[in-house]
């Protein structure tokens, strides 16, 4: 089953160097911080490294770079709270950046609900995949997908009646299980690959809950939310002489973003948000595929 967006979108040795500068160039910088201020501290008080160095300032120089030393955690610290969210409201394709962001934590914790979990799989296939080279931080994963229940009859997606009105097709709903099925195995197989390695600790998971596909939900390590709405009148043709149906275009709609580092009033937000989600995880059931195989 290929996973949408599971390739990088730079080739790989890019990829993997960016990766690796990111891990890195805080050790590096500490290392050269620290020393400066070594021997700045030591050509004050040795003579031959000073005259060597010929120089008499030595002291201001190792001074400063002690502070910059202490000071680098503070702003590194600074830039990662200012980093997201940086707009109020973004599109769904920029969905990828947040997943990225959040994979910077020791304890990833992702719960999306949505419609077929598209949007989502594709960076989280990614960054999956970069744990299996290089683990970084991480050290557990939490992946949580809700999708809708195609079991049942639905009014969206449906196919679209003589005079507008939706008409159940259960072909169409068999289609769009088979896709969930497909992107949940592609996680749990990759969630697996991991924890045999025994680095890092991955939990995947699909449940389908009731209803038409018209929240679009993401919560990140339970301190930011995106949530948008679908547009359910939008319609597809899959062939020229065919019906039209109607089909949400999840990569069409806008997030809202609410971060529990900005106001009380958006942490009030987020906390809601989880109590949510949290509520509706534990009534979702389990899709049939997954009770097969647990069988």
């Amino acid at each position: 089953m290929s996973v949408p967006g599971s390739g990088s979108a730079e080739p790989g040795v890019a990829h993997r160097m960016r990766r690796y500068l990111t891990r890195f160039e805080p050790a590096v910088t500490r290392f050269f911080l620290l020393g400066i201020f070594t021997v700045g501290l030591t050509a004050q008080f040795v003579k031959p490294v000073g005259d060597a160095l010929e120089d008499k300032s030595f002291l201001g120089g190792a001074l400063l770079s002690l502070v910059a030393y202490v000071l680098y955690d503070a702003v590194q610290d600074l830039a990662a709270s200012l980093r997201l969210p940086e707009r109020s409201q973004v599109g769904s394709r920029e969905l990828g950046r947040f997943v990225d962001e959040a994979f910077r934590a020791r304890t990833v914790e992702i719960t999306f609900l949505g419609y077929t979990g598209e949007t989502i799989v594709g960076p989280l296939y990614r960054r999956l995949e970069d744990l299996l080279d290089d683990p970084g931080p991480t050290r557990r994963v939490c992946i949580r997908v809700l999708v809708p229940d195609f079991g049942q009859p639905m009014t969206v997606p449906s196919r679209v009646g003589p005079n507008g009105e939706p008409l159940d097709d259960s072909e169409l709903r068999r289609s769009q299980e088979r896709r969930c099925q497909g992107f949940d195995e592609a996680l749990s197989v990759l969630a697996e690959r991991l924890n045999r390695l025994g680095r890092v600790t991955v939990e995947s998971e699909f449940r389908l809950y009731p209803g038409i596909p018209r929240d679009k939900i993401c919560i990140l390590n339970r301190e930011l939310v995106l949530h948008g709405l679908y547009d359910v009148l939008a319609r597809l043709i899959l062939r020229s002489s065919g019906p039209e149906y109607y089909d949400p275009k999840g990569h069409r709609a806008d997030l809202n973003v609410w971060s529990a580092k900005d106001t009380d009033t958006t942490r009030a937000a987020v906390a809601t948000w989880n109590q949510h989600m949290d509520g509706l995880w534990s009534l979702a059931t389990v899709p049939p595929w997954r009770r097969v195989t647990a069988t």
